[in-house]
């Protein structure tokens, strides 16, 4: 192959980074690449939460619509930004290696070091379901806002306790790729602050039929991650949940078995559901279905839009 391969992505600074990371590892396995940096409507409509206008699927449209157009050859997304349910057209061609998949609390006080440090009653800013209930289950006294923008904007005003924010929550992994420094930060274990499905890993997305980008894809596929996220997804996916209920889903490889934590619940908190499973890691994405199985019968069936 000797032609650059267009690839299309978002183009906050973190998008970039990301794209920039893969870009850099195809060419270094022979395969050169460029950019093309693609707005969606996620990027465009800023005042309003996600949930409103349509969910986390708004930062993949206008990309995967190029994708199926063939004006460009791949689409790179952070996988938690995938709806569970892709285009007939379009694949996951490649899981790169999965970052630090936890959140991170980011307090104004930087002498807070837990999230116990936290004023009673302090403002939370994050328009995050999933992270909202999971912190008012560990703070009750918690109040919450919304707070959208790239991840400078929200340190800033953060920092700045504008509006009287004291903390908000980001994910470790968009600092780590940024190389921004945040002393501050507090790192919330998954046993706290169960991550988003996918979060910390990114998808390469192909068309279904791109089989001559089958060499470039396995230079910089990861298959442990995508053992984790294949048990995640499918989890999201039996599920079948929207952006308005809060979902959360966990996979890792424990020495030849996988563990799936997940949980489901109602926005206003209850009920709060969560259940875990172990299998051998061949049937990873079989488990997250059972899963999904599992807290259905427990009544999360009645949670789900």
């Amino acid at each position: 192959m000797t032609a650059q391969l267009k690839i299309g992505t978002r183009g906050s600074a973190l998008a970039l980074a990301q794209a920039g990371m893969v870009v850099r590892d195809l060419a270094r396995a022979g395969f050169p690449a460029v950019l093309v940096v693609i707005k969606t409507t996620g990027d465009m409509v800023t005042d309003r939460p996600l949930q409103e206008i349509g969910g986390k699927g708004l930062f993949v449209k206008e990309i995967e619509e190029e994708l199926l157009a063939g004006r460009i050859d791949l689409a790179i997304h952070s996988l938690k930004d995938m709806p569970a349910a892709l285009h007939s057209e379009l694949r996951i061609g490649a899981v790169p290696p999965r970052a630090d998949p936890r959140d991170v609390l980011v307090p104004a006080d930087p002498a807070a070091r837990s999230l116990a440090d936290l004023p009673h009653g302090a403002l939370v800013a994050s328009g995050s379901l999933r992270r909202r209930l999971q912190l008012a289950r560990l703070r009750p006294d918690l109040r919450f806002c919304e707070l959208r923008g790239n991840v400078d904007t929200r340190l800033r005003k953060v920092r700045a306790r504008e509006g009287g924010i004291e903390a908000t929550v980001l994910a470790a992994a968009g600092l780590l790729r940024l190389g921004l420094e945040v002393p501050e930060a507090i790192v919330l274990s998954p046993e706290e602050m169960l991550p988003a499905v996918g979060q910390g890993a990114l998808c390469i997305e192909a068309r279904g039929d791109s089989f001559e980008l089958e060499e470039a894809l396995l230079s910089v596929h990861d298959a442990e991650t995508a053992t984790c996220v294949s048990a995640e997804r499918e989890f999201l996916e039996r599920l079948g949940g929207d952006c308005k209920t809060p979902i959360a889903g966990f996979a890792v490889l424990e020495n030849s078995e996988v563990w799936v934590r997940g949980l489901v619940a109602h926005p206003s908190g209850t009920p709060f559901l969560t259940h875990e499973l172990r299998s051998p890691a061949a049937y990873a994405r079989r488990t997250g279905g059972a899963l999904a199985e599992a807290l259905l019968r427990r009544g999360a069936s009645g949670l789900l839009g």
